[in-house]
C-alpha cells in the first residue's frame, strides 16, 4: 500500500521536475568533451551531438536522451564499452557507434544497458561492434530500427549482434543485424516481443535464445546463417509469419525446437534449408498453416517429443517430407497438404479419402545411415521406397495423415520474401527428382516451380502458399 502511494507521488512530481529541462548541442570540434556536458546535463535533458566523439567509454548515469546530429559518431577507440547506460529511462537515437574493446573475458559492447528501467534505443548504426547492443538485467526495454554490420572478414571475432540476459518485458523490432556470431540472442528472456526483425549471414544462428518463456515471435525473416535458428529449454513461445530460408549446412535448421514445452509454430514459411524444422524432446508443440517447401528434410521430428500436433500444412519439393529416429506416440498429424499424396476423393470433400505416410524406406534408412544419400538417385532405393508406402511395415504406424488435403490450403499471411530468389531454392531440388513419387503427383501445377521458369511462376505460389 505505501509502495503504490509512492509511486503515484513519483508520477505526479517527476514531469514537474524536468519541466526546466534543456536541450544541449555539442559539437566535437568545438571546446569541452562530451563527458563534460553529459555530467553537467540535468535529468530530463536532450543532448544532440555533432561530429565524431572518441573519448573512450562514456557513461550515461541519469534519465535524459542522446540524439544523433550531423555526423554523430562516438568511437570507443577499443578501450572499454562505447556507451554505457546505468540509468532509468534513457534514449539513445541515430547515433553511429564503433569500435568497443574486443575481449575474450569480458563482455564489451558498442551499447550496453545494465540492469535499469525503460531504455530506449532506436534508429542507431553499430559497426564492427564486438557485442553490438547488449542488455543486462534491463526491464521494460526497446530496441527498434537499428542496423548492426559486424565484421564478415573477422567472424571470429565477433560476439551477438543484439544480446539479452535476464531482461523481460522487451520490445526487439524492425532490426537488421548481419555478419554477428548470432544475429539475435536471448537467455532468461520473458514475456518480450520480437517482431519484423532481419538476421542475416550470422557465423551460427539468426536466432538463439534458452530459458525464455512466453515470448513471442512475429514476421522475422532469417536467412543464410551458418546454423540457423535455435529455441532451448523454453516453454510457451508463438513463432507467427516468419521466414527462414537458406540456413544449410550438416548441422544446420531453418528451426531447431530442443527441449520445449507448449510452443506454437503458426504460418511460417520453411524455404531452402538442410532441416525444415528439427523437433527434439518437445511437448505439446502445435505446428501448423505452415509452408515446407524445396527443403532436404521439411521435419525431422524425433521419437522423443510427445502430444505433438501438425495441421494444415503445405509440403512440396521437399527431398524427404518427414523422418524420425524411432517410434513415435501421442502425436497427432492430419489435414496437410502432401505434393507425393497419390490418393484420391471420391467424395469430394477435399480430403483423401486413404491416409498418407509421408514416411518412405529411404529417408528410414537415411536417419540411420546418413551416408546412404549417395544412393538417392538409385533405382532399387526408388522400388523399395515405392514397396514400402504400398506396404508399410518399417515406419511407424502412427505417422501418418489419416485426411490428407488434396489441394494446398491458400494463405496470403506469411510475406512476400518467401518467394525471393526461387533460384536458389533449386539447391535441394536436384534431390527429389520425378521416381520419388507417383506419375500423377508429377502432373501437378506445383511442380513448376521446380521448371526454369520459376521465377514465372513466383505470384503464384506467393497467392496459394505465401
Amino acid at each position: 500500500m505505501v509502495a503504490s502511494r509512492i509511486a503515484a507521488l513519483l508520477t505526479l512530481l517527476l514531469p514537474g521536475l524536468f519541466a526546466e529541462a534543456h536541450h544541449w548541442i555539442f559539437r566535437a570540434d568545438g571546446s569541452g568533451t562530451l563527458k563534460q556536458l553529459l555530467a553537467k546535463a540535468a535529468p530530463g535533458d536532450t543532448i544532440t551531438v555533432h561530429g565524431t566523439v572518441q573519448e573512450g567509454t562514456i557513461t550515461i548515469d541519469k534519465p535524459l536522451t542522446l540524439l544523433g546530429g550531423e555526423g554523430a559518431v562516438i568511437d570507443g577507440g577499443a578501450e572499454g564499452d562505447v556507451l554505457l547506460v546505468t540509468a532509468d529511462d534513457v534514449t539513445v537515437h541515430a547515433l553511429t557507434i564503433r569500435n568497443p574493446l574486443h575481449s575474450n573475458l569480458n563482455d564489451l559492447a558498442g551499447i550496453k544497458v545494465q540492469a535499469c528501467s525503460r531504455a530506449v534505443i532506436t534508429a542507431n548504426i553499430l559497426e564492427h561492434c564486438f557485442f553490438a547492443i547488449y542488455l543486462n538485467g534491463a526491464h521494460d526495454a526497446r530496441v527498434e530500427r537499428n542496423t548492426v554490420n559486424g565484421d564478415p572478414s573477422d567472424l571470429d571475432r565477433m560476439a551477438n549482434g543484439i544480446h539479452l540476459w535476464k531482461c523481460d518485458n522487451a520490445t526487439i523490432r524492425h532490426n537488421t543485424v548481419k555478419h554477428h556470431r548470432d544475429g539475435i540472442y536471448f537467455e532468461f528472456v520473458t514475456d518480450s516481443r520480437i517482431a519484423h526483425n532481419t538476421a542475416m549471414h550470422n557465423d551460427r544462428y539468426g536466432l538463439h535464445f534458452m530459458f525464455s518463456h512466453r515470448d513471442m515471435y512475429d514476421d522475422n525473416h532469417f536467412e543464410d546463417n551458418g546454423a540457423g535458428v535455435a529455441v532451448m529449454f523454453s516453454k510457451q513461445i508463438t513463432m507467427r509469419r516468419n521466414v527462414f530460408r537458406a540456413n544449410r549446412g550438416a548441422s544446420a535448421y531453418g528451426l531447431l525446437l530442443k527441449e520445449i514445452n507448449d510452443g506454437v509454430i503458426s504460418d511460417n514459411a520453411f524455404t531452402d534449408n538442410t532441416t525444415g524444422i528439427m523437433v527434439d524432446g518437445c511437448n505439446r508443440i502445435e505446428v501448423r498453416d505452415n509452408l515446407f517447401r524445396m527443403n532436404g528434410w521439411a521435419l525431422r521430428l524425433f521419437a522423443n517429443a510427445f502430444d505433438c500436433t501438425l495441421q494444415g500444412n503445405t509440403f512440396s519439393g521437399n527431398t524427404f517430407d518427414v523422418s524420425t529416429n524411432g517410434d513415435l506416440r501421442n502425436n497427432v498429424m492430419r489435414g496437410n497438404y502432401w505434393d507425393r499424396y497419390a490418393g484420391y476423393d471420391l467424395d469430394r470433400d477435399g480430403h483423401g479419402d486413404v491416409p498418407h505416410r509421408p514416411l518412405g524406406f529411404f529417408a528410414l534408412l537415411v536417419e540411420r545411415m546418413p551416408y546412404a544419400m549417395v544412393l538417392s538417385r538409385s533405382l532399387f532405393v526408388n522400388l523399395l521406397d515405392r514397396a514400402e508406402r504400398l506396404i508399410p511395415s518399417l515406419g511407424p504406424e502412427s505417422l501418418k495423415d489419416e485426411h490428407p488435403l488434396m489441394r494446398p490450403p491458400g494463405r496470403t499471411s506469411v510475406s512476400e520474401a518467401t518467394c525471393g530468389d526461387m533460384g536458389s531454392n533449386l539447391k535441394f531440388a536436384i534431390l527429389h527428382p520425378s521416381f520419388f513419387i507417383h506419375p500423377s503427383t508429377q502432373r501437378n501445377e506445383k511442380w513448376r516451380m521446380m521448371s526454369v521458369e520459376c521465377r514465372m511462376a513466383c505470384p503464384q505460389v506467393t497467392t496459394h502458399h505465401a
